[in-house]
């Protein structure tokens, strides 16, 4: 038992990199510590305890971990720093020699967070608590609040995939899930809590059910039917875990919206073989023609993966054809970075920085191009809007069902309220159309 006493009135702060299921983690631990007496430090205010949940999936976000633990170590001085995540867990010895670290813990260990407190002593030097991979069993549940509005519900984490450029199973280990009851009760707390909107956040979230014997059909089927909530969101979603009767049942259902994002990572089925992408560029041209063909007005959002090995200019260029081939809204685009221990390693033919970045504009503007015209077909249009909290004099801004950005003047009485829109031309950065209250 944990004496949490010596908590009392202490204040911590939370740092959080990389993936919207990483943001649901700290959450969840947040919501632990608080319950241990340990309250979130205000603006400006000197933390006891410094939390860094970290990110690992390029050598960029390994880079912006080491520099947000140095700059919480010097913000916060002699505060007790505890990092955990997936650079954690992928390098746990490298990690607890960053000065100032006094613990670093796995994926495994994510939950029992308090147990590595101690007395909140200064470490002489890092102590690093990770389980093997094979060891990483538990799910550690989350659900947290973005904002007034919108929720991440974590269903799902880990991965059996190991595509060849990907270190995630190695960070999260295996696929696991929570129960479907055990999930619609969550669902069912945030709208009490006052919830509108829930995303479905999870490493490969359609694996759902690996250790449930459930499936993730099961799953939007049961959470459809939780009272409060007006609209669910299926985060990045796998092309061939993404079945006919899910794109069916979203096309019927009042919650669950018409958006859908898919990765894709390459348009050349040769650089999707290197990957070891467990599908080709027909299949994945199907997914986007059926959901077209059941919700023509679907946000479809795609990522893509610039410059990897083996992606000859022959290859890039087949790859770029068909996805502006692709009836899709908008592309997220990364570099390919190398990651130590994976397969991709392996493969001959390395592409310079320079052809990276000249093949990732080349896909973002391109994505701009799709998203303009998605945006421009609905000017004229009456939609009903999800309004998010926005400081007084600001633009309020919010989401239609199929995730067109609209902004609309503020009002107070209106914030976290779904509300009719005609949706007018674009604002001046073109990042959003300007809407007309109709109530």
């Amino acid at each position: 038992m944990i004496d949490t006493t010596i908590y009392q009135d202490k204040k911590a702060v939370y740092y959080t990199l990389g993936c919207k299921l990483n943001f649901s983690e700290t959450s969840t631990i947040g919501k632990v510590l608080k319950e241990a007496g340990i309250r979130t430090a205000r603006k400006g205010e000197k933390a006891d305890i410094c939390v860094v949940n970290t990110c690992s999936v390029t050598e960029v976000a390994d880079k912006k971990c080491r520099q947000a633990i140095h700059r919480l170590v010097k913000q916060h001085p002699g505060a007790f720093v505890i990092v955990t995540g997936c650079y954690a867990q992928l390098k746990p010895d490298a990690v607890a020699k960053i000065e100032g670290v006094d613990v670093v813990i796995g994926a495994e260990q994510k939950l029992d967070l308090l147990h590595y407190l101690g007395d909140l002593q200064k470490h002489e030097a890092g102590e690093a608590h990770i389980s093997a991979l094979k060891d990483i069993r538990s799910f550690v549940p989350s659900c947290s609040r973005g904002d007034r509005t919108r929720f991440f519900l974590k269903v799902q984490d880990g991965c059996d995939y190991y595509c060849s450029y990907c270190t995630i199973p190695f960070a999260r280990g295996r696929s696991r899930n929570g129960t479907i009851a055990s999930l619609v009760e969550q669902a069912r707390l945030a709208a009490i809590e006052g919830g509108k909107e829930i995303v479905l956040t999870g490493v490969n979230i359609g694996d759902f059910g690996k250790t449930t014997g459930e499936t993730f059909f099961d799953l939007i089927k049961a959470l459809d039917r939780v009272e409060g909530i007006e609209r669910f969101r299926i985060s990045s979603i796998e092309p061939d875990l993404l079945t006919d009767e899910v794109i069916d049942y979203v096309s019927g259902s009042q919650r669950f919206m018409p958006h859908f994002h898919i990765p894709l990572q390459s348009g050349s089925d040769e650089v999707l073989k290197l990957m070891r992408r467990r599908y080709d560029t027909a299949l994945f041209a199907s997914k986007v023609r059926k959901i077209k063909e059941v919700m023509p007005d679907s946000f479809i959002g795609v990522d893509v993966i610039v410059g990897t090995r083996g992606e000859t200019e022959e290859y890039f260029e087949q790859a770029y054809e068909f996805v502006k081939s692709l009836d899709v809204t908008q592309l997220h685009v990364f570099s390919y970075s190398e990651r130590p221990g994976t397969q991709a390693l392996k493969i001959e033919h390395v592409v310079t920085p320079e052809e990276k970045h000249k093949r990732s504009q080349r896909l973002l503007n391109l994505s701009d191009e799709k998203t303009e015209a998605f945006y421009a077909l609905h000017i004229g249009q009456t939609l009903p809007v999800l309004l998010e909290h926005a400081k007084a004099g600001a633009l309020m801004h919010g989401f239609t069902p199929n995730y067109i950005r609209v902004e609309v003047p503020h009002r107070n009485d209106l914030d976290n309220r779904i509300v009719n829109v005609k949706l007018g031309d674009f604002n001046e950065e073109r990042t959003a159309l300007q809407g007309t209250l109709l109530i």
